[in-house]
């Protein structure tokens, strides 16, 4: 018999210690200290108590409660010591079949981690659906972790400790999350399409218009139907655009999406989950046969990664009225323009300008999106409320020196390019560390023809700058420009920069940012507010119409933009319901 939340919130402090028991390992302490905190309104506030109660505990504490883990198919695996907990999670890892050499393989991993760490490696091996990772995506996650710095390996041992602890919970609550599981599904099924030259190495890359670019688009459209959409199309920059029509016709619509393109080799969740996630919910209406005084229109955009062509948020620029003719004439690594690639995709230049929405129309625009930073998996919380999204500016540049001898150029006759620039990184960094919320990064450094026994004559290199204001934004590109032209003129150096791409700051619209807030404290889940680093969709229809947007945890330190960029079906099935309760929240307005 499952238990419930009214059954914990009711029973004595003993009952309710032995109704959590085996949740933590060998430690009831963490749980009798949070059943302080009953009633508990739902079982993400139950974790969230218990996350809590360890940070607070203290790093002896923590350490004693790593250690109380038994190593992945250790020594008590053999001598089938484990709890039951354990045994179970192992078993479905497949970590109880293990061949001669696997075992033997995870033997010296734990071995080496033992001897560099003091603790063992702790890995939550059901995964993030839940259903059991693969051996070999075990022991290379291993054999990964063992290069972390000592205290970042410690917090992600206690991370992997709390997503057990989630899954144990689960099991105990006989809580599933279907439609968590659904979305995920989804963007496993999605990512089967990537382009040539990366499908092969089994990387995710799917670029503008290209043969998996319009796989994915079918395949979007296709369940957008299955969901219960009533008008699917893809439109004339290859936008899927489905619309849940509101119950009266002259009901307005909530927009809402996000992206499919990815970068290259990038992961599977970038974009996508502010596509599923909706979806979901309008599933759940039509499944009910509900229709809302609002309709819901999601848009899968085609484009805003910028990798193909350098035309970054063309598919929601469309939305707006932005989009540059002068686009068309763009040419790709293989010498296609965009204009070949849009007709040869069938796709209606004529009716572009016809995308562009009537804000009379539309309440707003929401977007749900992986975090793509650490900040809420630091934290141990799953959603959080983006407050705005930064203002960023982006600069292509070359210094210019002169190439000499490396052995025969005395050190102050030399006009080093690379070195030039290599003092505008360091600057970049001390600068952007100035400002609260400023970024800045010098992602592209390179040396033409460079060769070891020559002093560099030309350096090219990028700047990514960004703050959550313009002023700050504008105030710290001219603060590295202005270094820029003093370091060339005192090295002897001369130099050019193009502006590659300018970005307005995009704060969240109070009230659309307060729906969230509410969707999110009701789900039971602490509130978080914080700025969105990355650019996104959401910046171009701020342009437009209010926006507001869910950030959802993510796996592996928030990494993003990498393969292992990651969530769970648990964090997905709360966003999804977060999204529902914004429909409620709206609908309850619109009556």
């Amino acid at each position: 018999m499952a238990l419930t939340l009214e059954q914990l919130n009711a029973a004595s402090a003993a009952e309710a210690v032995a109704l959590l028991d085996g949740v933590y390992e060998h430690s009831p302490w963490i749980a009798e200290a949070a059943l302080a905190q009953r009633p508990f309104k739902s079982l993400a506030h139950l974790k969230h108590a218990m996350v809590q109660v360890l940070q607070e505990a203290g790093e002896d504490a923590q350490l004693a409660l790593i250690r109380a883990h038994p190593e992945l198919a250790g020594k008590a695996a053999v001598a089938r010591q484990l709890t039951a907990e354990s045994t179970n999670e192992q078993s479905k890892a497949g970590l109880t079949d293990c061949t001669p050499a696997e075992f033997e393989h995870i033997q010296q991993l734990n071995r080496d981690y033992n001897t560099r760490f003091g603790f063992p490696f702790i890995l939550a091996v059901r995964g993030p659906r839940g259903t059991g990772l693969a051996r070999a995506e075990i022991i290379e996650t291993f054999a990964r972790r063992l290069a972390n710095p000592v205290d970042f390996e410690r917090a992600e041992a206690l991370r992997n400790i709390h997503r057990i602890a989630e899954i144990r919970l689960a099991d105990k609550f006989g809580a599933e999350p279907t439609l968590g599981h659904d979305v995920w599904d989804w963007h496993e099924r999605l990512a089967q399409h990537s382009d040539p030259g990366y499908a092969e190495r089994g990387q995710l890359t799917v670029t503008y218009l290209t043969d998996a670019h319009r796989a994915c688009a079918q395949r979007i459209s296709h369940w957008m139907r299955d969901c219960g959409f009533d008008d699917v199309e893809i439109d004339a920059v290859g936008n899927v655009v489905g619309r849940y029509r509101p119950a009266q016709p002259d009901g307005k619509y909530l927009l809402t999406g996000s992206h499919y393109d990815t970068v290259r080799n990038g992961g599977k969740y970038d974009g996508r989950l502010g596509i599923f996630v909706p979806m979901a919910a309008v599933r759940e209406l039509h499944r009910a046969g509900r229709r809302l005084p609002l309709g819901i229109e999601v848009v899968a955009f085609a484009e805003e990664e910028g990798q193909r062509y350098k035309a970054t948020f063309l598919g929601s620029g469309a939305l707006i009225g932005h989009f540059d003719n002068a686009w068309l004439e763009q040419r790709d690594a293989d010498g296609i323009s965009l204009r070949e690639a849009m007709q040869h995709a069938g796709l209606c230049l004529d009716d572009i300008p016809r995308l562009k929405r009537d804000t009379a129309r539309y309440l707003g625009f929401v977007e749900v999106h992986i975090e793509q930073g650490p900040v809420l998996t630091e934290l141990d919380i799953p959603l959080g409320v983006v407050t705005s999204i930064n203002g960023c500016a982006r600069y292509l540049g070359e210094m210019v020196g002169m190439a000499s001898h490396a052995g025969t150029t005395p050190m102050d006759r030399r006009r080093d390019a690379a070195l030039g620039v290599a003092e505008l990184a360091l600057y970049l960094e001390q600068r952007a560390s100035q400002d609260a919320g400023s970024v800045a990064t010098m992602g592209m450094l390179n040396v033409p023809a460079g060769s070891v026994n020559v002093v560099p004559g030309r350096c090219s290199f990028s700047l990514d700058m960004r703050a959550p204001t313009d002023a700050q934004r504008d105030a710290l590109v001219a603060d590295v420009l202005a270094a820029l032209h003093s370091i060339a003129q005192r090295r002897g150096l001369q130099y050019t920069t193009d502006l590659a791409m300018q970005a307005s700051a995009a704060p969240s619209d109070p009230a659309w940012q307060q729906r969230w807030e509410t969707a999110v404290q009701a789900l039971g889940v602490p509130l978080y507010r914080l700025p969105s680093g990355a650019g996104h969709d959401a910046m171009k229809l701020h342009e437009l119409m209010p926006q507001a947007m869910l950030f959802v945890r993510g796996q592996n330190s928030g990494i993003s933009h990498n393969p292992l960029e990651s969530t769970t079906s648990d964090d997905m099935q709360l966003a999804v319901d977060a999204f529902s309760h914004l429909l409620a929240q709206l609908a309850a307005e619109q009556a």
